[in-house]
């Protein structure tokens, strides 16, 4: 890819621009903020829910699209939303009422709090400021079942897997699904996907996949990198996705500054 056709920077959040500490270190908005001077646009694309995410890109300091939870929305640089698509309640109430295994962590994303039925250390943990607050519900009790997308949880993931395949069992077309990390699983509508809100992006633009560099370091992001001109996995991305993309570059891990090093070599002409 040559370096003049790149217009557009696009990058996911956790395991990507973020830190293990869950944070954007000082580098990376440094080489972003000349991004922006040097009139690169800028998308980020993560799972998190716009209220989480909003928080944690402020760090760049720059104007850019934020995608969240994984397509669902859109938000414009001034942020405005652009773009919203919800699971409606019937659809989430099916899933919701399979046998699922009781040890796993499910969550609904909703428009201002996620509502769960099991109180999870570790997903409070990716949240340092808490502007999106967590709801403990009894499922079987809920009267609203809309939600954004549906999270599953566990350290073992083959019992993710299998509630994969009961859920594809059940509906074998009506969502997209993804692991976002080895230990979560999501489902969005069908028609979410990260590709598919930046293509929004990239159309109200007048650009095109061509013109974008993307990085990512999970199976969500897996149609973002095999569609922009170039595609890159995070170092740290789990081994089964670098085998299954294995014609894509694979640069240093998040913890390394892996997607600012890239750009500033690549683009800002730094070494």
């Amino acid at each position: 890819m040559i370096k003049e056709n790149i217009k557009v920077v696009i990058t996911d959040l956790d395991g990507t621009l973020l830190n293990n500490h869950h944070s954007i270190s000082d580098y990376t908005q440094s080489v972003f903020q000349e991004l922006h001077q040097q009139d690169y646009l800028i998308v980020v694309a993560t799972g998190r829910h716009h209220l989480d995410a909003m928080p944690l890109v402020e760090k760049l300091g720059v104007p850019l699209y934020l995608v969240t939870s994984n397509g669902a929305r859109i938000h414009s640089p001034e942020k405005e939303l652009l773009f919203s698509s919800n699971m409606n309640s019937d659809t989430v109430k099916s899933i919701l009422s399979l046998d699922i295994d009781p040890d796993i962590t499910t969550v609904l994303f909703k428009e201002e709090v996620w509502q769960t039925n099991i109180h999870n250390e570790k997903l409070n943990s990716f949240s340092k400021d808490v502007t999106y607050h967590r709801e403990l519900v009894n499922f079987e009790e809920l009267v609203d079942f809309e939600a954004i997308k549906i999270f599953f949880t566990h350290e073992n993931q083959e019992k993710l897997i299998a509630v994969r395949d009961l859920i594809l069992e059940h509906h074998p077309e009506s969502f997209n699904h993804a692991f976002s990390l080895p230990i979560c699983l999501e489902f969005m509508d069908k028609a979410v996907d990260k590709s598919h809100a930046i293509a929004k992006i990239l159309e109200k633009e007048n650009l095109d996949f061509t013109h974008a560099v993307s990085f990512g370091d999970g199976f969500n992001d897996e149609m973002m990198l095999v569609t922009t001109g170039k595609g890159l996995i995070m170092g740290n991305a789990p081994e089964t996705l670098k085998n299954k993309l294995s014609h894509l570059e694979v640069i240093a891990t998040n913890h390394e500054d892996g997607v600012a090093k890239y750009l500033s070599k690549l683009l800002l002409n730094y070494y």
